[in-house]
């Protein structure tokens, strides 16, 4: 990798002091960055003290800017040496921040939330937020130790497992201890592709490695068999609340499970007669093949956007977010939106003696459990849904495969 690193007298500017700003300097494909060291020389000082001392035995200041402009070059080598390919970015992180950091978990989670709000994605560097007061709590109550001292090294297999017992103790399900060391997962892989830990204290892997395996969650059933789902349409509602509740949550089911967050990104030029096309806003990031989604509008629908769409048919077809807001902003009124469709389709179920855990999301794993009782295979579902992959899909039907083989075995004799 062919780079340079050097320290440079930037004579393009004469401060106020009479001297010259003293930075580093990185070239590296033809492009350089000076970068700040908060130190000022004259043409003479520098020549003295950096590029051929006179005084080979220097004193007093004279000797501790040069030493510290020493350890300055040593220590910006060894970062770009460590790059596999050199990189601007990675280069100014790793270099301007404490020696220490390295192995720290907090700054490492912190990378981690900066990097997901610039790229937009609010809602994952909220994961990692929890994730991280999570593993705060545990390490200070149990283990006395705040999460700002907290190192990667200190994160082995038995604190693992405690952490483990710890959440179980506190009430927590499998299900978010799974998502809270998933994450945590992460963090480690990432201090290890930016070589700031060694592979050999990673924790995770293998129960018969001896090593930390992350539990699976229990699959729950989150969908609504058919005559659910038409006792839930055909309720009352007793305010304007929870018809509009309704409403949004029967359009994400007619939508083949459409998530709340594309519903209010869903602009009316992505419609077209009879029907809209749109891209899944979470897994548009991470996939290097964008798939549009095809739904087909319906009476009932189009009966929704008519009643609660936009009046002047411009910008979002729904009044959930607005086109000025940024992604912070955004995220905030989704997940207040989402919330409220939660807290009334909840009191609907709650009067028609449905399921009380109801939530959007059950919309989405409704479509799917239904569309595959009316014949539609899985590939075809898959496709809908926009999945990656069939197995994903497939982790829907959790308690349906039971539940169709009891009627199976049931109709054997039904020779009718």
């Amino acid at each position: 990798m062919s780079y340079s690193i050097s320290i440079k007298l930037d004579k393009r500017r004469l401060k106020d002091n009479g001297k010259y700003p003293v930075k580093l300097r990185a070239y590296y494909n033809k492009k350089e960055k000076w970068y700040s060291l908060d130190t000022d020389m004259t043409e003479k000082e520098f020549k003295n003290i950096w590029i051929n001392p006179e005084n080979k035995n220097l004193r007093g200041a004279n000797k501790e800017i040069q030493l510290k402009l020493q350890r300055i070059v040593t220590r910006a080598n060894e970062e770009a040496n460590e790059m596999t390919v050199f990189d601007f970015s990675r280069f100014e992180t790793k270099l301007f921040r404490k020696s220490s950091d390295k192995n720290n978990v907090l700054y490492h989670f912190n990378l981690a939330i900066q990097e997901n709000i610039k790229n937009a994605k609010v809602g994952t560097a909220e994961s990692y937020k929890y994730t991280l007061n999570s593993l705060g709590e545990f390490s200070l109550n149990k283990k006395n130790c705040p999460i700002e001292k907290l190192t990667f090294e200190a994160i082995n297999v038995d604190w693992l497992y405690d952490y483990q017992k710890y959440m179980v103790s506190n009430g927590k399900s499998f299900t978010t201890i799974s998502i809270y060391t998933r994450t945590l997962r992460v963090i480690f892989n990432n201090a290890i592709r930016m070589n700031d830990i060694s592979k050999d204290i990673y924790p995770f892997g293998r129960k018969k490695d001896n090593k930390y395996k992350i539990p699976g969650s229990k699959k729950v059933k989150k969908a609504l068999n058919s005559s659910q789902l038409k006792a839930l349409l055909n309720a009352k509602t007793s305010n304007q609340n929870e018809a509009k509740a309704k409403a949004f949550w029967f359009f994400s089911y007619a939508c083949n499970g459409m998530n709340l967050k594309d519903i209010a990104l869903l602009k009316y030029s992505d419609i077209k007669d009879d029907k809209f096309e749109y891209y899944r806003a979470k897994t548009f990031e991470k996939s290097t093949e964008k798939t549009v989604i095809t739904i087909y509008l319906t009476d009932y629908t189009k009966g929704v956007i008519a009643r609660y769409g936009n009046k002047n048919k411009s910008g979002f077809v729904f009044n959930i977010i607005d086109i000025k807001d940024d992604s912070i902003t955004q995220y905030k009124k989704i997940k207040n939106f989402t919330r409220y469709i939660n807290d009334h389709i909840k009191r609907i179920a709650k009067a028609n003696d449905l399921p009380s855990e109801i939530s959007t999301y059950w919309a989405r794993h409704s479509f799917a459990t239904n569309s595959l009782r009316k014949g539609a295979s899985i590939e075809f579902i898959s496709e809908a849904l926009n999945h990656s992959d069939l197995s994903v899909t497939k982790n829907y039907f959790a308690g349906f495969e039971d539940e169709s083989k009891k009627e199976f075995a049931n109709s054997l004799m039904d020779f009718e």
